[in-house]
């Protein structure tokens, strides 16, 4: 069995914020994969699914990012899943918008949902990292987050998750490097390929 968590913030404030974008493309992988209803356990929103041979879980934490790692701790315990079959997928600011790169373990790079989630399970899970771009200044990072991606960027949004969803079966099943691959290669099919073709923030 495996734990997908979304990392995002609950509440309609915060739905389509870019912080959000992990919570988005694990809906993706629910509607894509006919998972089973949303239902609340684990201080979060849980609903099952089957990803090729695998059983998964798939959890998004409604406790606020910072403090992800109590959701995400309840249910790797309850179902007793080893930390290395735990994948999160989240925003990354040091990655260019619509590039997604997967690792096990490492640094949080100032992330407080995996910063929470190291200090609860651990450290070394899996992390699908979605990027979304950086400000260009730290100051202007706490805002950022927390606004709406722009009108201009919802289509790259919506292809990225949906190319994340068709692939899902590939992270299920441990095939990360194949994974990276199908997704960036579906992301240059649509054009998405050089970050320059990008909308910018509206």
């Amino acid at each position: 069995m495996r734990l997908i968590v979304g990392l995002g913030n609950p509440g309609s404030r915060y739905a389509k914020n870019r912080h959000n974008i992990g919570f988005l493309a694990l809906d993706e992988i629910a509607t894509a994969h006919r998972a089973g209803p949303w239902r609340r356990k684990f201080q979060g929103e849980i609903a099952e699914a089957t990803l090729g041979p695998e059983r998964v879980i798939l959890l998004k934490p409604q406790t606020f990012m910072n403090e992800s790692g109590r959701s995400v701790a309840e249910a790797q315990r309850f179902h007793k899943i080893a930390l290395a079959d735990v994948i999160v997928l989240h925003d990354e600011l040091d990655l260019v918008p619509a590039k997604v790169r997967l690792k096990l373990g490492g640094g949080n790079a100032g992330h407080n949902g995996l910063r929470s989630i190291t200090a609860q399970c651990g450290n070394d899970f899996r992390r699908v990292r979605i990027g979304i771009g950086h400000p260009g200044d730290k100051a202007l990072v706490h805002a950022y987050v927390l606004n709406d991606f722009g009108k201009s960027e919802q289509p790259w949004v919506q292809d990225l998750c949906r190319a994340v969803a068709d692939h899902a079966e590939l992270l299920a099943t441990g095939d990360d490097a194949s994974f990276q691959n199908k997704v960036h290669l579906a992301m240059a099919a649509r054009g998405w390929d050089d970050v320059k073709a990008l909308g910018r923030p509206d």
